[in-house]
């Protein structure tokens, strides 16, 4: 221990410097404190000794507490000073910003916009590749490239040229892209079109970049689409794409011209779609129709996995065009019965998001056909009565007046009449995938050979109901599919569902207006003749009944009762009325009673004319005979004709 102690004392010894002065030796090495002698009082007062975290009374005056307003006004200073360093342009962009709220509104002077525009335009210049990608700059430079000259479009088409493509995929600038093609010259959109050239399959798998790709397909002459769409074709055609014209415009026809192997292009094609559809990008008209390319050449099952994908919600997103609709009809005809109620539940669920889905479908041009197929093949029809019939009938009326509205009343009225429907209209109904249909076509064959050994082993001459099917389902105008008798399907839809009643009513209350109209008049001689097959006899025999004794009590009255043109008179409900009276004898009869007999002679010139001659033309006897008598008179008159060859027939 005592080494310890003596080592710690040593420790605690003081070095002293050279130059200082020793203690006393007779200094004390006591610890206690020494009392000092007092130092004199100085006149100061005494201060305390400032704390490190005390404010002083000079800072407590300044910073007091700051008001609401005051904290927004240095909250809002300290965001700017943030943007200043963080964005190069951000000073830039505060200007254009100031100019372009002036220059956007529509009731300023034409020459002080173009002033605002062209400074907008001399701030922005040799900086607009950088700025175009940022939200406020990209809306000014639309607005600059609406309203500027053809010269200042020209340079800000130039300067953005070379970043074009990765333009294309900002989600603010890709507006800007687009608004310059729409205002590019010929030899600018050639341009733009060649510099895709290798990118095209890149960028349609780009949720924002597949929308200028469709854009540039939209304005595309015939050479430019068909340029974009063999890049999606096959990687040697990308390399010899001058070889392919515009003759060989279908790949079939491409294929046959370059002796290509269906099957590498096949799986390229493969290649390309997959990731597209995988990420649900399939609302663009060039996937459209690449699509359709593609199930010319493709196989059973690589067709079959395609229809399987696209069967549900997002083929609603497809129908808005000729190609797109094309490939949901595929999909209803050539789809499992499970998977055709997958497209009708898609529908139903998007109609949640969407209350007017139906009618927006229905309304469509290309959308109105793929609701035409679903109601010619679908078998589960309590579905599509719950999806599409409970809807139709809340707009009926709009439907009955449209011109593609009506395409569904008219199909389960008369089905494919080509009075209604237009050949390319037909031919979309009957549009098939080539390696789906031989499949079909060799099932078929084999029902047939079976059906004819059952029918042998039978001693019944009697139809049975599957023979009955197969006649009705072999002919060339009704479309293939489903497997319900059409009759009974059409029956379902139209009768059962109650829409037929409610149409019959529709007819009865706007008899004038639909008689007139260029649209209804085709919808309610169709209910009034009582549908092809006679479909809605005799269930509404009585209703229809009530809607001949409303079109006679119209054509009744006297041309002054009424301020809109007599329908006898009018150049439609003539038309249509002389129809009726030709192909309706129950309705001739209720007309001539109600509505002509005695006053004949009145409506005997003009347009009212046709309807009279038409009593004299009908093929039946009892309608003929019904106005012989009071129409004779006339005829020798010389105040009505009949062609001489109609009447000879009518006689015979």
């Amino acid at each position: 221990m005592a080494p310890k102690n003596l080592q710690s004392d040593k420790t605690k010894k003081r070095k002293q410097l050279p130059g200082a002065k020793s203690e006393a030796p007779d200094r004390s090495t006591s610890k206690k404190p020494k009392l000092l002698a007092p130092k004199p009082r100085s006149d100061k007062p005494f201060k305390h000794p400032k704390s490190k975290f005390q404010k002083s009374e000079a800072d407590t005056v300044n910073k007091a507490p700051l008001t609401k307003r005051e904290r927004r006004i240095n909250a809002k200073e300290l965001t700017e000073a943030r943007k200043k360093r963080r964005k190069a342009y951000y000073t830039l962009e505060h200007e254009l910003a100031s100019l372009w709220e002036k220059m956007r509104h529509r009731n300023i002077a034409k020459e002080n916009r173009s002033k605002l525009v062209s400074e907008a335009i001399q701030k922005m210049k040799g900086k607009i590749p950088e700025i175009a990608g940022s939200h406020i700059s990209s809306r000014v430079l639309q607005t600059c490239v609406k309203y500027c000259s053809q010269a200042e479009k020209d340079v800000i088409f130039e300067e953005l040229q070379p970043q074009f493509l990765t333009l294309a995929c900002n989600t603010y600038a890709v507006h800007l892209v687009k608004k310059m093609l729409d205002n590019a010259s010929k030899k600018q959109l050639a341009g733009f079109v060649s510099s895709l050239h290798g990118r095209v399959a890149s960028l349609l798998r780009h949720m924002v970049g597949s929308v200028v790709v469709e854009h540039a397909y939209r304005l595309a002459n015939a050479a430019q689409k068909q340029e974009l769409l063999i890049e999606l074709y096959s990687t040697e055609l990308q390399l010899f794409k001058d070889l392919v014209s515009l003759k060989e415009s279908k790949l079939v026809d491409v294929i046959s011209k370059l002796s290509l192997q269906k099957g590498p292009v096949l799986r390229y094609m493969t290649s390309v779609i997959q990731p597209i559809l995988e990420k649900g990008i399939v609302d663009h008209s060039i996937i459209h129709r690449v699509l359709i390319e593609y199930f010319s050449i493709a196989d059973q099952s690589s067709a079959t996995d395609v229809l399987q994908q696209l069967s549900g919600p997002v083929l609603v997103r497809m129908i808005h065009t000729r190609d797109g609709s094309r490939i949901a009809m595929l999909c209803v005809k050539h789809g499992s019965a499970k998977e055709r109620k997958k497209i009708l539940k898609g529908m139903e669920k998007v109609k949640k998001d969407k209350n007017d889905l139906i009618r927006e479908i229905a309304l469509d041009n290309c959308g109105s056909m793929v609701l035409v197929c679903i109601a010619s093949i679908v078998d589960d029809t309590k579905l599509i009565t719950k999806v599409v019939i409970r809807d139709i009938k809340k707009i009926l009326k709009e439907l009955v007046l449209d011109k593609n509205g009506r395409r569904l009343l008219l199909q389960l009225l008369h089905p494919n009449c080509s009075r209604y429907f237009s050949p390319d209209d037909l031919t979309s109904l009957n549009f098939s995938i080539p390696s789906l249909s031989a499949k079909g076509e060799s099932e078929a064959k084999s029902s047939k050979v079976e059906e004819s050994n059952n029918k042998d082993t039978k001693d019944d001459p009697e139809v049975t109901v599957a023979e009955g099917n197969e006649n009705t389902s072999s002919g060339d105008d009704v479309v293939e599919g489903g497997k319900k008798d059409p009759f009974l399907r059409r029956q379902e839809l139209l009768v059962n569902s109650g829409l037929a009643e409610d149409l019959i009513d529709i007819c009865i209350e706007s008899a004038g207006e639909l008689l007139r109209s260029n649209f209804g008049k085709e919808v309610i001689y169709e209910v009034a003749t009582g549908g092809s097959d006679g479909i809605l006899h005799p269930t509404l025999d009585d209703k229809l009944n009530a809607l001949h004794e409303e079109i006679a009590s119209l054509a009744a009255k006297s041309s002054e009762e009424s301020e809109e043109e007599h329908i006898l008179k009018n150049f439609h409900s003539s038309r249509t009325i002389r129809k009726l009276v030709l192909d309706c004898p129950t309705f001739a009869c209720t007309l001539w009673k109600k509505a002509l007999k005695g006053k004949s002679e009145l409506w005997a010139q003009g347009h009212s004319s046709k309807v009279i001659c038409a009593f004299l033309e009908s093929s039946d006897s009892k309608v003929r005979k019904l106005a012989k008598k009071e129409l004779q008179p006339l005829i020798d008159g010389g105040i009505i004709k009949i062609p001489e060859a109609k009447q000879s027939a009518n006689e015979d």
